[in-house]
C-alpha cells in the first residue's frame, strides 16, 4: 500500500534517471558512429564496432540497475542450454512492452554477442534510440497494409530488401539478430481483434525468420527462444517499472538447433513456405505452451 502510494514520486524521479542513462550511453553511441561516417575505411568501422556495442550493454545494464534501485523485483533467468559470446544467435521473442529491449540488451552482457534488433521504421525519430540505432547498424523496417501494397505493388519486398543489406553487415563478428516475430507488442486488444490462434501470444510473422535464416543461415549456431512474462503487472509492464511497482521478471531461454529444413527460398518455393510456416507455428505453440506453464507456477 505505502509503495502504491510512492509510486507518483517513485516515478518522477526514477524515469529522469532511466532518460539520462539513455542519453549518456546512446549520445556516446551517436558519437562514435558520426566518426565512423566521417572516416568510411572498412577497417575502422570494425574496430570501432565493439567499443560502440560495448555502450549499449552498459546501456542495458544501468537501465537494469536502476530498475532494481527503484523496485522490489526478482529477476529470475531460466536457460536451458549452453551460452557463447563467440557464436552467432537468431532470438525469436515474444513482445509484451518497450522494457522487453532492455531486458534483451541486459542479458546480452557478456552472455550472448551484442544484439541487433529489426525496428519499425518510426523509431528514427525517437531521441538518441534512434540516431544511436542507426550507428549501431540495426535494420529499421518499414512494413506497410495490404490495402497499400495493392495500390503501389512495387513496395512489396522492400522489408526483405532491407534484411538482407543489414543481414551482410552482421557477418563479420558473431552477432545476435533479435525478431519479435509477433511484428508489434501484445495488447488483449490486439489479441482478439486479429483472432490469434494462440492463447498467450499473436499470431507469428514467417517471412523475417525465413529471410534471415536463408541469408545467414550457415552462421548461425542456435536459435534462442526467449520468453518474457511480467507475472504481477501484465497491464503496463513499462509504467509498472517507472513506478516502483514491478515484482517479478521472467526471461526463459531455450537453446534450439537451426534445422537444415528452415533454409530455403520462401518466397518463390510454395512448398518450402508451407513447410516453413508450420515449423514456425509449431514453434510458436511450444512457446504459448511454456508461457502457460510458467504463468502457472506463479
Amino acid at each position: 500500500m505505502v509503495r502504491q502510494l510512492l509510486a507518483p514520486v517513485i516515478f518522477i524521479i526514477h524515469l529522469p534517471l532511466q532518460l539520462a542513462n539513455l542519453a549518456f550511453w546512446g549520445g556516446l553511441v551517436i558519437l562514435l558512429g558520426l566518426i565512423r561516417l566521417v572516416i568510411p575505411v572498412a577497417a575502422f568501422k570494425r574496430a570501432l564496432a565493439p567499443i560502440m556495442n560495448s555502450f549499449m550493454l552498459c546501456f542495458g545494464k544501468c537501465s537494469v540497475a536502476l530498475i532494481k534501485l527503484f523496485n522490489p523485483v526478482c529477476f529470475d533467468y531460466r536457460v536451458s542450454g549452453q551460452l557463447s559470446t563467440q557464436s552467432w544467435y537468431l532470438i525469436v521473442a515474444n513482445h509484451l512492452s518497450y522494457l522487453d529491449i532492455i531486458l534483451l540488451i541486459e542479458f546480452a552482457a557478456l552472455r550472448i554477442p551484442a544484439p541487433k534488433f529489426f525496428l519499425k521504421q518510426e523509431l528514427i525519430w525517437l531521441p538518441f534510440v534512434g540516431l544511436a540505432a542507426w550507428a549501431l547498424d540495426m535494420p529499421f523496417m518499414r512494413r506497410f497494409s495490404r490495402a497499400y501494397l495493392q495500390k503501389h505493388p512495387h513496395k512489396r519486398g522492400t522489408d526483405i530488401a532491407t534484411t538482407r543489406r543489414y543481414c551482410q553487415k552482421f557477418i563479420h563478428q558473431p552477432t545476435t539478430v533479435i525478431n519479435f516475430v509477433e511484428g508489434t507488442r501484445f495488447t488483449p486488444l490486439k489479441h482478439a481483434k486479429s483472432q490469434s490462434p494462440y492463447t498467450h501470444l499473436l499470431a507469428p510473422k514467417a517471412g523475417g525468420i525465413a529471410f534471415t535464416l536463408a541469408t545467414m543461415g550457415e552462421l548461425f549456431t542456435n536459435i534462442l527462444d526467449i520468453s518474457l512474462l511480467y507475472p504481477q503487472n501484465t497491464r503496463h509492464p513499462m509504467l509498472a517499472m517507472l513506478s516502483g511497482q514491478m515484482r517479478h521478471i521472467i526471461v526463459d531461454v531455450n537453446v534450439l538447433d537451426i534445422p537444415s529444413t528452415a533454409i530455403g527460398d520462401y518466397y518463390n518455393d510454395t512448398t518450402f513456405k508451407t513447410g516453413f510456416q508450420q515449423w514456425v507455428n509449431s514453434l510458436w505453440h511450444a512457446k504459448d505452451r511454456k508461457i502457460a506453464q510458467l504463468k502457472k507456477g506463479m
